[in-house]
Order: C-alpha cells, then sequence, then structure tokens
C-alpha cells in the first residue's frame, strides 16, 4: 500500500486540524478541511490559516488538485472557495450534502442555496475514487455526524472528519439535523474494518483533561482498543445510549451560525446586498408568550 505525504495545520482557536496530502513522485496534492479565519466579535474574516496552507504548498512546489471537504462543518468556516481561486482544486464533499442544504436554507431563508450541491464541483458518492498522482483518493460514506459525511482513504491514510476523534475523547455528536446514532456506530465499525495499521487523521482535537499536548493522528488498532466510546466490545445499544444521553448536554457550538451559512456555499460568502455589504444570519427564536 502506498503512503501519501501528510502535513498537519492546527487551528488553536477552532480547535481544527486542516491537511495538506500529497503523492512525492508526482506533487499533486489534496487540501483537506480547510479553515477560514473569522472573528464572531467583529465579523472580520481573514485569510491567515488559509495562507499558510497555500505558503507550504508553494515552498515545497505541489500542485493542489483538490480541496476536499468531510462534511459541513458546524464549528468552524471553510476556506475551501478561497484555496480554490488561488490553487485552482476542485471542492469535493459527501454527495449527501443537498440533504444538508435543504434543511439550513430553509432555516435561515437562503433562497440561492441549491439544495443539490451544484455549490461544490465533485459529489462523492460512496466508493467514488479519483486520482492523486499516483495515489487513489477512495471515499467512504460514513454518516450520523452529518448525513453527508465522509472518510477520505488515500493509501494508508484515512482522514475521517468528525466521526470519531482521539481514542481518549471518543466519538462526534449527533444530534445536529440528519444526524443519527445508529448509522455513527455503523459508520465507525466500518472505518474499524480498515488495516490495523491504517493511519487515522482527526479534523478536530480538544486536548481532553489529563493530556498535555493537541494531537490528531492514531491507527485503527488504537482506536480499536482504546477510543474511550466506542472500543471493541462496546455494542451498539450501548454506544446508542451513551451518544444520546450525552449530546442533550452538550451547547451548540460557538460558530454554529456562521459556519453553516458559509459551508453549505462551499466556501463562497452570502452575496453582497444593495449597499454592497455581505451580512451572515441570525434566526432568532421568540416565545409566542412573550408579546413580543
Amino acid at each position: 500500500m502506498r503512503t501519501p505525504e501528510v502535513k498537519a495545520f492546527f487551528d488553536e482557536a477552532t480547535f481544527t486540524v486542516s491537511y495538506v496530502v500529497w503523492d512525492s513522485d508526482t506533487g499533486i496534492a489534496a487540501i483537506i478541511d480547510p479553515v477560514l479565519d473569522y472573528d464572531p466579535k467583529s465579523g472580520e474574516i481573514t485569510t491567515r490559516s488559509a495562507d499558510a496552507i497555500l505558503t507550504f504548498v508553494r515552498d515545497n512546489s505541489l500542485k493542489v488538485a483538490y480541496v476536499l471537504e468531510t462534511h459541513a462543518h458546524a464549528d468552524h468556516l471553510t476556506a475551501a472557495a478561497y484555496l480554490k481561486a488561488k490553487t485552482g482544486g476542485r471542492i469535493g464533499i459527501g454527495a449527501r450534502i443537498g440533504d444538508v442544504q435543504k434543511v439550513f436554507r430553509a432555516r435561515f431563508n437562503l433562497p440561492d442555496i441549491s439544495g443539490e450541491g451544484t455549490e461544490f464541483d465533485d459529489l462523492f458518492e460512496d466508493g467514488a475514487t479519483r486520482a492523486l498522482g499516483n495515489l487513489t483518493i477512495e471515499v467512504l460514506h460514513t454518516p450520523g455526524h452529518t448525513p453527508a459525511c465522509v472518510t477520505y482513504l488515500i493509501g494508508d491514510a484515512a482522514f475521517v472528519g468528525d466521526t470519531i476523534f482521539m481514542p481518549d475523547y471518543g466519538t462526534a455528536r449527533t444530534d445536529f439535523p440528519g444526524g443519527d446514532t445508529h448509522a455513527l456506530y455503523s459508520s465507525i465499525q466500518r472505518i474499524f474494518a480498515l488495516s490495523d495499521h491504517t493511519r487515522l487523521f482527526m479534523c478536530h482535537d480538544y486536548k481532553p483533561a489529563g493530556r498535555e499536548h493537541y494531537a490528531w493522528e492514531t491507527s485503527v488498532a488504537d482506536q480499536r482498543a482504546n477510543n474511550i466510546q466506542v472500543h471493541k466490545g462496546i455494542s451498539e445499544a450501548t454506544f446508542v445510549a451513551m451518544r444520546q444521553a450525552r449530546d442533550k448536554t452538550l451547547p451548540p457550538p460557538a460558530l454554529l451560525l456562521p459556519s453553516i451559512q458559509i459551508n453549505i456555499r462551499a466556501g463562497a460568502l452570502p452575496p453582497p446586498e444593495s449597499n454592497g455589504v455581505r451580512y451572515l444570519k441570525i434566526p432568532l427564536t421568540v416565545p409566542a408568550s412573550s408579546g413580543l
């Protein structure tokens, strides 16, 4: 099995790990889950994180063929559109992104969203493959966190998005629209069926109590033996009960409202309004009894 080169970029503000993955023979590369920097207090958007990736790509003479999303993230804005403009890489995501778009198109009243995923260049069905130089990208549909989640298997490396975290942290929440705890368990078992030595790369790390450093790379064997929520021997019923109970205690991600509006557009900003300014929306929940 061929081994791709992997470079991680950690954004501590959102605890997100982005990756550049490339074939050392040809220099053909993919960027996975890139971050667009956003200040929720001022509304300012900057490209510091994405520019660090671009500098690495340039310094290593890499050619970006793809900008890949494991799912429509709810905790950071994607820099996919910016990186496509700078590199020409095609933006790809799981084929069921349209299901996610339809939910949030209605929630935010966004008539410019297609609901069909046409904002993205490539919609990957389960089992889809793409060449990355002399390597092959294989797409595994791994829903549960969202219905559109995918894992990218490239040689001996798998990029699992939010499906699982480091073994001492556990697994993804499933309480977003379209989330499914049973589906998540099945998706994790599919990942666990990969070769023991398959390297697994996380999309986030939150450095749980007792660990002093951030980490984002593990293996199938390590996860199967040691994941605190879903290691070998944990039944589906036990996992589902635990995950659903835990999800009821979790607050919404801090950047949920802004990130979803950008991410279902493949990283494009909302269209400018008549004054030339672009706006994000904040839906209000107003109790009927309030009289407001």
